[in-house]
Parts: structure tokens; C-alpha cells; sequence
């Protein structure tokens, strides 16, 4: 089968997005891509989400910390946006996402806007609702455990 000339080829830009979670979360591409699939379906409907046809690319997510490539078509980015904005959970899990940024390849996308978090979470103990509880630190954010699920806090909590 011979390949299709290069202007009748589809077009894709490349979404760079950073995820966070609990630290105790183990969160998989195939779980990310679903739940991505499911929320886009049900904010675009079938045609829309066909049309947009958003694919996790590559999915790193260690410790609390990740970070995906979503491939979605050209003239669709605001749409692959919107379905990403509706993630609240994966595979029952709190997420947060944000957009990094937009790139045309996968290359520009995770040399300008992936890489490594600066530092890894650190857990120490802290006082929090009148008891010593373990948290995990990740910059100015702290993820306490409170009868086995994470609550965020930030250092203002704690002063």
C-alpha cells in the first residue's frame, strides 16, 4: 500500500500536559487514554470526539508527578483542551491536568514544555488537625494523610 501524498495527509498537534495526583496513586496510560476517550465522548459526542480523535502519545506518572503527550487533529486543540479539562479522576484516582503547552511534533513538544519535575516529594511529619501525620512535600504543596485518603494543604496551613 502506498503512502498518501503529503497534502492530503492528516495534520496533528501534540499537547503537552502535566498531571498531578496523590502520592499513593498508580495511574497507567491505557487507564488515562479510557478515561480521556470517555470524557470526550461525553463532551463532544461521538462525531465531535471522532473528529478530534485524542491520543495519549507517551505517559510517565511516578509518585504523585506525571506528565502525557495527547496527539489530537489540527483545527481540534481547543476541543482536546475542553475534553482534558473534564478529567477529574482517573481510574478512581483525584487528578489535576494542565496544558503545558501545543507543539506541531512530538519532538519540539518534549523538548519545550517536558521534562523531570525539579525535585522529588519528600515525606516528613506534620501537625494537622491537632495530630502528627505523615505528608508528602512537592514545592509549596503538601499532601497529608488523613484516615488513609491525601488531603492538599500548603505551608499556610500550617503556620
Amino acid at each position: 500500500m502506498k503512502h498518501l501524498p503529503k497534502h492530503i495527509r492528516p495534520r496533528w498537534r501534540y499537547l503537552a500536559v502535566g498531571l498531578e495526583s496523590t502520592p499513593d496513586a498508580q495511574l497507567s496510560r491505557s487507564t488515562f487514554q479510557r478515561d480521556l476517550w470517555y470524557a470526550a465522548q461525553n463532551l463532544l459526542g461521538d462525531a465531535g470526539s471522532a473528529d478530534a480523535d485524542c491520543t495519549v502519545v507517551r505517559f510517565d506518572f511516578d509518585g504523585g508527578t506525571g506528565e502525557a503527550v495527547v496527539r489530537a487533529r489540527h483545527g481540534h486543540t481547543t476541543q482536546a483542551r475542553a475534553a482534558l479539562a473534564c478529567l477529574a479522576s482517573v481510574d478512581g484516582h483525584d487528578v489535576g491536568l494542565h496544558v503545558r503547552g501545543i507543539s506541531g511534533t512530538i519532538r519540539a513538544c518534549e523538548e519545550k514544555y517536558l521534562g523531570r519535575p525539579s525535585e522529588a516529594p519528600t515525606q516528613r511529619t506534620v501537625a494537622f488537625e491537632d495530630e502528627d501525620r505523615p505528608a508528602f512535600v512537592h514545592d509549596d504543596v503538601l499532601d497529608v494523610r488523613v484516615d488513609g485518603r491525601f488531603v492538599g494543604a500548603t505551608h499556610l496551613d500550617f503556620e
